[in-house]
């Protein structure tokens, strides 16, 4: 379980820095991002037949994951103001 948070802290960093930009929120939903990017990256990888099921993503496709969810919520959060 920690092991998935700092795994999830360091992808979610890396989103943010590959997508620099002010966004609201800070460690906590970058922790956040991190942890669901990988969900979301290992879904992805399983679908396209990249992973087995109940193996975990790998880093690229948690990254991608993570960069995909910080684009949604960039969207979300311009259109709420």
């Amino acid at each position: 379980m920690i092991g998935t948070i700092v795994f999830g802290l360091i992808i979610g960093a890396v989103a943010k820095f590959l997508m620099p930009g002010k966004d609201p929120g800070g460690f906590i939903l970058t922790c956040l991002l991190g942890i669901a990017g990988s969900l979301v990256g290992g879904y992805i990888g399983r679908a396209l037949h990249l992973y087995a099921e109940g193996e975990a993503a790998g880093w690229l496709m948690s990254l991608l994951g993570a960069v995909l969810l910080l684009a949604v919520y960039r969207m979300i959060t311009v259109r709420a103001k």
